[in-house]
Formats: structure tokens, sequence, C-alpha cells
């Protein structure tokens, strides 16, 4: 038993020597051109790597100060820089015979940045092209049409990060941080397994689990793809996920699956947001707000189809529909927004989100929104047009009847402290010079029906010209002057002022005009004129007694 271990032990302590003398007789920086030549093929690239050193222990080949050339067209800063690779290798074979069998690949604190074109190529979609014969002559004198199938049991990429940004643009990158990458079997002309971990910008993480491959060898961003995607607290305005010039914002949640076959991707999943915005002058929404979504997007054509897209809030729940297409820097939009019978308790937490100012202290209780909205354009200053009603609602904490009092025709007109609002209907107009409405109806049961038309500028200013029809008590001191009976009165005004603040102002010529039509008298050819007007608006001159 002693001869046993005593052999037992001479034999690990030669291995031990063999292992600790190994790497002082075996160069492992001959194999350092090789090893970048066959990188540089398989990538079509440059590819430059430092000092390299051997590990018998642990069967790997380490090297630091990596780099991978860009492509010319974008950059000539490296695309990839990394402080240190360790390279997994067969020993036997690298011993005996000095070839070298890559086992496993991982990468340490990789720096690579992505640049993209308006049209939308990116700076790693030649990667591999140069690989790959061009003609078949090429072909021929290679022995091969195929490219350096450069193959990998496993490879790993920790501590990393990415920035993405437009080519040749001053505006500062999106950085992704600690960006973790697993990929197992790797190889050019096979798919494979992979995991992505990132911190995103502003917060938040990134997380997909799927398969890729076999790698396009003449448009990377153009490789086959299939998997699940989850984002946690994404900062959509700081993520890079959507422009800022959108007015976008707000944190978000999100699962669901991506399936491209290198020409058209599908995408379909759930997005939880909170605290959105969806206008540039918009405030946060006070409750969380759900999409759910399937799009089809055409890689080379730049531009997909929305073809589910459900917006909710509570119980209020809209649909949107619809194209787009990708032109330079913008996206232009043609959907359709159609939502019936919304309960305005849910939807009035909404309101502010998309830029909708009611004045202060105010706010809608009760009844249901419907209305179906076309949104064309691109996505920083879209149009919006479309019906919009209001109905068996009210707008709790602000006496209309009390704001009209400043119109003595409205003096006897007494709305209480919620203005309640059978019926406002009206056809909006939504674009970056403001908000325009046409064909108001608002039939307020304790005053009237008002009527008109007028506009919202993008700081909120108001310019309304209305009519109110008035019926019962609400016809009060200028209604007489206004040539109104008892029972019914037509009352001119202005709507002044902002969104917040609005103000009522009389139309003293709206009142005057209507005044001379109803005292207009009759002259030789049936007609009145003016003057016959202001003599019976007046009064006609008694004559002098006999």
């Amino acid at each position: 038993m002693k001869r046993i271990l005593k052999i037992a032990g001479i034999t690990i302590a030669a291995v031990l020597l063999i292992a600790v003398a190994l790497p002082f007789v075996i160069d492992v920086n001959s194999f350092r051109p090789k090893l970048e030549a066959e990188a540089s093929s398989a990538v079509g690239r440059q590819v430059k790597v430092g000092n390299l050193s051997l590990s018998i222990l642990s069967g790997s080949v380490s090297a630091h100060d990596i780099t991978i050339a860009d492509d010319p067209a974008f950059s000539k800063d490296p695309f990839l820089r990394a402080q240190s690779i360790d390279v997994g290798v067969e020993l036997l074979p690298l011993i005996f015979s000095k070839a070298l069998h890559v086992t496993n690949i991982e990468l340490k604190k990789p720096e690579i940045v992505l640049l993209h074109t308006t049209d939308g190529r990116w700076n790693f979609s030649s990667m591999g092209a140069n690989s790959r014969p061009t003609s078949a002559a090429q072909a021929s004198a290679s022995g091969s049409s195929q490219p350096t199938n450069l193959s990998v049991g496993k490879l790993k990429v920790k501590e990393g990060r990415v920035s993405v940004n437009q080519a040749n643009s001053s505006r500062s990158p999106h950085v992704y941080d600690n960006v973790k990458i697993e990929v197992h079997n790797f190889s050019f002309a096979s798919q494979f397994p992979f995991t992505l971990t990132a911190d995103l910008p502003g917060g938040g993480t990134m997380a997909l689990d799927g398969t890729a491959g076999p790698i396009n060898p003449n448009d990377a961003s153009a490789t086959p793809l299939q998997a699940k995607m989850e984002v946690k607290h994404l900062d959509l305005a700081a993520s890079g996920f959507v422009e800022p010039s959108t007015g976008i914002s707000g944190f978000a949640d999100f699962q669901g699956n991506v399936i491209s076959d290198g020409r058209l991707l599908h995408t379909r999943g759930t997005l939880n947001a909170e605290k959105l915005k969806v206008a540039q002058k918009g405030s946060p929404a006070g409750r969380p707000v759900q999409v759910k979504y399937a799009v089809d997007h055409d890689l080379q054509k730049r531009a997909g189809t929305l073809t589910e897209g459900e917006i909710s809030m509570g119980r209020a729940i809209a649909k949107l529909t619809g194209n787009y297409s990708m032109r330079g820097d913008s996206t232009l939009l043609n959907m359709k927004l159609n939502a019936p019978g919304m309960p305005v308790d849910d939807l009035e937490a909404m309101l502010p989100a998309v830029g909708v100012v009611l004045p202060s202290g105010s706010q809608l209780k009760g009844g249901t929104l419907s209305t179906a909205l076309a949104i064309q354009g691109p996505t920083d200053k879209p149009v919006i047009t479309g019906p919009i009603r209001l109905a068996d609602s009210q707008l709790a904490g602000f006496d209309l009847g009390s704001k009209l009092s400043a119109i003595s025709a409205f003096s006897g007109a007494n709305t209480g402290s919620n203005t309640a609002i059978q019926i406002l209907s009206t056809d909006t107009r939504v674009a970056p010079d403001g908000v325009r409405t046409d064909n108001i109806n608002l039939i307020i049961p304790a005053l009237g029906v008002l009527t008109g038309s007028g506009t919202i500028s993008p700081s909120g200013a108001l310019n309304y010209k209305m009519t109110a029809n008035l019926s019962g008590g609400a016809v009060g001191g200028l209604t007489q002057i206004a040539g109104v009976s008892n029972r019914m009165g037509s009352i001119p005004f202005f709507i002044q002022g902002t969104s917040s603040n609005p103000k009522f102002v009389p139309d003293v010529q709206g009142m005057m005009s209507g005044q001379l039509k109803s005292r207009l008298p009759a002259n030789d050819t049936g007609k009145r004129s003016p003057f016959d007007a202001i003599k019976g608006l007046f009064g006609r001159k008694k004559k002098p007694p006999k």
C-alpha cells in the first residue's frame, strides 16, 4: 500500500513538474499569427491579439489587448476592444502536433461600439462577409464556397459594455453596461443557443434567451433569430428605444417573443408602463397602462404592420392598428385608434399623459368617451384627426354658470359646482401647430346647447367662438337686448385665456349683428338697410305734438 501511495505521489509530482515546465518549453506565441489569421478570416475584419500565455493546469491560452477593426465605412476606431481573452484548447494536439483546437472562449471586459446609418445599415452587418468567396473563380481557387467555419464549444462575454449610436452623430451614445453573453456550440454555419443579459441606459435590465444562426455571410444583421425577451424597469426616454423628440417617457416592464428569418421579423408581447407620457406638453399618467401588441416588420424595407394593438387602463380599452415605415431618422405612421365607450373614471388619469389640460381644480367624472382617430405623419410630429364624443359625464369642481356670469346674458345660469354634461361631440385635429375642434355640440341640461369651433395653441391659449342657445332659467339680462324670448336665447361669446384658466368674454359685435338682423325694417325693395336697423334698435323719433 505504501508503495502504491509512493508511486502515486511521484506521478503527481511529475505531472505538476510538467505542468510548470511546459509553458516555458512551448512557445505559445508562435500560434499567435495563426490565431489572428483564423479569427480575421472568420469575422472578415482584422483581429489583433497581444501577448499569449499558456496554462497547462487550466488548459487555456490567455491573451491581452484584443482588438477587432470596424468597417472602414463607419469608423477608423476599433469595433471591439477587450482587456483579455481566455481560449480553452485541447492539450494533446497542442503538445504533440502543435495543432490549436479551441474548446471555449471567455472574453473579459470588452467594449463594443455599434453604429448605424439613417438607412438602417449597421457596422456589424459586414462581419464575416469577407471570408466568403464572391465569385466562382474565387471559390475554386480557395477550394471552398463556405466561410471559415470557426466552431467553439462555449463562448462567454463577461462585464461587457456596448454603446449604440448613429454614425457620424454628435449625440451621446446609449450605453449598455454589465453585458453578459453565453453561447454554446457556436458556429458560423449552424444554429446555436445563447443567453444575453445587460443593464439598460438610465436603469433597468434586459434578458434574451433563445437561438440564433446560421450567421448570414453577407449581412450579419440578417441572421435568423428566435428568443424570449424580458425587460424590467425600462426608462423609455433614456434607453434609446424611442426618439426623445416624440415626447414619450415613463417606466415599463416588458415580456415578449422575437422571431426572425433574416428577412421578416415578428414580435409579440405585453408592456406594462407606469408614469407614461406620450405628448411633449403632457404630464405622467396617474395610473398604470398596459399595451399588448403584435408587429410584422420587413427588415429590408424597414417597414411593418401593427397587426394587434390593445391599450388598456382599467376598463378603458382602445384598439390601435396600422402601418409604419422608417425613412432616414424618421418613422412615418399610418394608424387608426378605435375606442368606443371607454369609462371616463378609468380614462381620466390618462388625460394629462396625452396633453389634455382641464380647468384648474376640475376633473371629469362618470360617463363614457368614444373616439375613432386617424394618426398620420412622423412619430415626433403626427397629425391626429377624428371625432370625439363624451356622454353622461360631469366636469367636477368647475362651475360653468359662475364663469359665464361675466356675460350678463348668462346671469340667470346656475350649473352648480359640478357642471353636468349630457353630450359633448366635436371633430378634432391635433397637430404640431396646435389643436382645432370644429362642429362642437355641447349639451348642458342646466344651461342649454353650446355650439361653435376654435383652437388651442401649443402653449395652451384658447381662441373659441361659441354660441349658447339658452333654455329656461338660463335666459338672463341681456337676452332682451339681444332679441331673445323668455323661453329660448341665442348668445354669442368667446372663450379665451388658457386651458387651465378659461375666460368667457361677450361677443358684443355678434350680439349687435343679431340685433340688427332681428330689427331690420324692409325698404321699397323689400330689403332692410343697416340705417333702418339702427333706428329700430333705438326707437323711432317721435313726431312733435301738434
